[in-house]
């Protein structure tokens, strides 16, 4: 601390100091001062919580979508489903939509235009980025579902099973391991798209850098500090869903 202070107030004074001096007194500001530290633990924590939420929401939603629209491209010709041909242009439409717009767009009419009024940033930052991946993540899974052989369905139907359940615990197990590597990349996407909702006040690392170079007015520590953090959380993710896909090509083997 004391060697803080006197090389901050030397290079404050305009005396000169060496390389190492002034690294120490903006890295120490950056992180050390004040406890700054918590600030950029409490973004990680937002990070992992809206990315949780907007996983959860965007799987769920690109299933949905992807099985409803599996099964409209594959009715038999002259046996064509009104209800669901009517839901599969509304998911057209969702996924037109979405993929044709800019995230920081869609952040901004949720924040500021369909969600106004709402002061949970963090929740709504989650719930646009979940929708906005359900999109991709859809068409993921549909790529996934059309590549399984069509006498994976014959069979299952054939078993006595409905279109739901051989879909649900035949088609769409087989259809994950092939599509597992574009979803990770889904993901990892994901997570670094969360420093989007710093832009409706969303208190998440991003945020958190921004905050303490209004009080420090040097920005690299605080940026670098906080790319080093991101690139941390993605090398993690990756290392657990290379454990993941190790796991599912064992359960293969056997």
């Amino acid at each position: 601390m004391e060697l803080y202070t006197a090389w901050k107030a030397m290079i404050a004074a305009g005396d000169p100091v060496t390389a190492w001096q002034r690294f120490y007194v903006l890295f120490y500001q950056a992180f050390i001062e004040k406890d700054r530290w918590q600030q950029y633990l409490n973004g990680v924590g937002t990070t992992l919580y809206v990315t949780a939420m907007a996983l959860l929401i965007g799987v769920f939603l690109g299933i949905i979508v992807a099985v409803v629209r599996t099964a409209h491209d594959q009715q038999r010709p002259g046996r064509r489903n009104i209800v669901l041909g009517f839901f599969n242009a509304v998911f057209r439409i969702y996924v037109t939509v979405i993929r044709g717009t800019p995230m920081m767009v869609q952040m901004l009419i949720m924040g500021f235009v369909i969600f106004s009024s709402s002061k949970d940033f963090a929740l709504v930052g989650a719930l646009t980025l979940g929708i906005n991946s359900g999109a991709y993540t859809s068409e993921i899974i549909r790529g996934g579902l059309m590549a399984v052989d069509q006498g994976q369905m014959e069979a299952g139907r054939s078993l006595g099973l409905k279109y739901a359940d051989t879909m649900f615990f035949i088609i769409v197990p087989q259809a994950i391991k092939a599509i597992l590597p574009s979803l990770g990349n889904e993901f990892i996407v994901l997570l670094k798209d969360t420093s989007m909702i710093s832009v409706i006040g969303g208190k998440e690392l991003v945020y958190a850098a921004r905050a303490i170079i209004s009080r420090t007015y040097e920005a690299m520590f605080p940026f670098f500090g906080t790319a080093v953090i991101y690139l941390i959380l993605v090398m993690i993710f990756t290392w657990l869903l290379g454990i993941f896909e190790r796991r599912l090509r064992a359960s293969d083997r056997r």
